[in-house]
């Protein structure tokens, strides 16, 4: 019968197996009914055949088949640790083994010579609970050579996870050249551009006649365009080694032309760098600073919003508080201009820029502009910085723009625009600026688009029904410059191709002095004020977002207070190495 009687009983001596071992492994130390030794060295050991063969496939093979091992005394085992095999016949019969710093290496060599892969396996769980920055390329090495899978992706996780301090390590110049481009080239790699140029210089420096022929390849592993421009000027394009290489100064030129030339660069003679995507360590943050604070004197905070927690946290503040100064990204920094510093109950135009650093968390006071202005607008484009407009100490209308040069560190006077407008919408697309609506010295909307031809210095106006904005930001949503709101809740996509608009989506509420911004591909808008139905003005803590994709809008909840004239940037930074409080 396949069921059991109910007379009977199972039973089960849960102590049997180590109880055996026990026995087993006290035999094998009075050398009792053992019929081998194992031999390392001037080492050796009495082991019984069978327990050997029951423990491992190695010793199942040697002993179970015709090889000469299988009636021989003594086994000498070549390669292997004395001090290993001793803790692997340990194992063997009491299924335990301490593994140490000291142990480890020669004990996972045995392990899988002798293919035991459990044993194999928590030698590779201790290395990875000990991997840091300074061992793991050696670990990585290690793991390759021994084929140890679980190993090899934990220390290449630890290595480009904390790039910055491996690169500093002396194991990375001891890596080959197909070792380095792999490493440098992953998407993974949680670095900055600048420190993967570094670092690949350091290895070609260490045997420079040897290595000096990888350059190119290693160089093709530099993502070039995401390079800080000063740093590229002054450290890469100027490297008197690099010089030496025709093929390399070759990629630096095609660079250098892309990233400092305001021209189109789909001309015949230059080839266009391959687009390559930033490291996927990247990440784009929600920056909003400054502003007035729950309709409160103007604020120095700074908020950073993570898109992928839904969290808000403060970061460092602005050093002084400002009133409608403007601010923009550029090279991974936020950059705040001018507006009115507001000190001990007085208030006075400023020309200062503070410069702010995500990855330190940090301020500090850059190159003031020209002439102090606030209520103005600034944009960025390529290494520059447009500030345009506003007003003056003397609160007269300005129709000046200034552009600053992040190479040289300095301002310089550019053309005027046309017509002097406060709180225009500004973005740039296509080498052009353009500047949608804003209102005159006496309030009222202006109904022109403004646009600045860069490389020309030059400016165009056009008049258009279409636009009736103020206080509105405007920002580049694909091939589109999208307007948002300003007195009204309409959503405006401008094409500059064929210079036509496209209504989308409403907003909710009719806003104004709002912030917004781009993250991938969806456009968030923050805050601002807002006109009741009644015509009242209500201060906003509405955080929503638009997909261009659906044409849609979605509520993200509420910002940490209610803000408006602030500023809304997006800012990428890698957030490991960022100094987040």
């Amino acid at each position: 019968m396949d069921e059991e009687s109910v007379d009977e009983l199972l039973f089960k001596d849960c102590d049997f197996s180590s109880d055996l071992l026990k026995q087993l492994n006290g035999l094998r130390q009075n050398k009792i009914l053992t019929d081998v030794s194992l031999c390392a060295s001037a080492w050796e050991v009495p082991c019984h055949r069978n327990v050997l063969a029951s423990s491992s496939l190695y010793f199942r093979a040697m002993f179970c088949n015709n090889f000469r091992e299988s009636g021989e005394a003594k086994v000498h085992l070549k390669g292997i640790d004395a001090a290993a095999l001793e803790q692997i016949v340990l194992y063997v019969y009491t299924g335990e083994v301490r593994i140490t710093a000291e142990r480890v290496l020669p004990l996972m060599e045995a392990a899988s010579m002798l293919q035991y892969p459990k044993l194999f396996e928590a030698c590779s769980s201790y290395l990875q609970s000990q991997l840091t920055p300074s061992n793991c390329l050696g670990l990585l090495r290690l793991s390759d050579i021994l084929s140890c899978e679980t190993l090899k992706k934990k220390a290449r996780e630890v290595a480009l996870k904390y790039f910055p301090e491996v690169a500093s390590s002396a194991d990375l110049k001891e890596l080959c050249v197909l070792e380095l481009t792999d490493y440098l080239g992953d998407d993974e790699l949680c670095g900055e551009e600048e420190k993967v140029f570094e670092a690949l210089m350091v290895w070609v420096k260490h045997d420079v006649e040897t290595r000096k022929r990888h350059m190119q390849e290693l160089l093709k592993q530099v993502r070039l365009q995401y390079v800080h421009p000063a740093f590229f000027y002054h450290f890469i394009a100027s490297d008197t080694l690099l010089q030496t290489s025709p093929a390399c100064q070759a990629i630096l030129e095609t660079a250098k032309r892309q990233m400092f030339s305001f021209y189109n660069t789909s001309v015949p003679d230059l080839k266009p760098l391959c687009h390559i995507p930033p490291r996927n360590s990247y990440q784009d943050f929600l920056i909003l600073l400054g502003g007035r604070k729950d309709n409160q004197q103007t604020t120095r905070d700074v908020l950073l919003y993570n898109e992928q927690t839904g969290q808000w946290q403060d970061l460092a503040k602005l050093p002084t508080r400002l009133y409608k100064a403007s601010a923009v990204t550029l090279h991974r920094s936020v950059y705040v201009i001018g507006g009115k510093a507001v000190r001990a109950g007085k208030s006075l135009v400023s020309p200062n820029v503070y410069i702010f650093s995500l990855k330190l968390n940090q301020w500090r006071l850059g190159e003031p502009m020209l002439v102090a202005r606030y209520s103005h607008r600034s944009t960025a484009h390529k290494n520059f910085i447009f500030s345009i407009g506003g007003l003056g100490d003397k609160q007269e209308g300005m129709g000046s723009m200034e552009r600053y040069d992040s190479i040289c560190n300095v301002w310089e006077n550019m053309a005027s625009m046309p017509v002097g407008v406060l709180h225009p919408a500004v973005a740039v697309k296509d080498q052009r600026l353009y500047l949608f609506g804003g209102e005159d010295i006496m309030q009222n909307p202006v109904r022109l688009i403004q646009v600045y031809h860069i490389s020309r210095n030059t400016w165009f106006k056009m008049e258009t029904r279409m636009i009736k904005n103020v206080c509105a930001p405007a920002v580049v949503l694909g091939e589109w410059i999208v307007i948002v709101g300003g007195y009204t809740r309409r959503i405006l996509a401008y094409d500059p191709q064929s210079n036509k608009f496209v209504k989308c989506a409403d907003m909710k509420d009719r806003r104004m002095h709002h912030g917004a911004a781009v993250i991938g591909k969806k456009l968030y808008v923050t805050g601002g004020r807002r006109l009741t139905v009644d015509c009242s003005i209500e201060d906003s803590d509405s955080f929503d977002c638009y997909d261009p994709e659906t044409d849609t809008w979605t509520s993200l909840g509420q910002l940490p207070h209610k803000l408006f004239d602030h500023a809304c940037l997006t800012l990428q930074c890698i957030p490991h190495i960022a100094n987040f409080p």
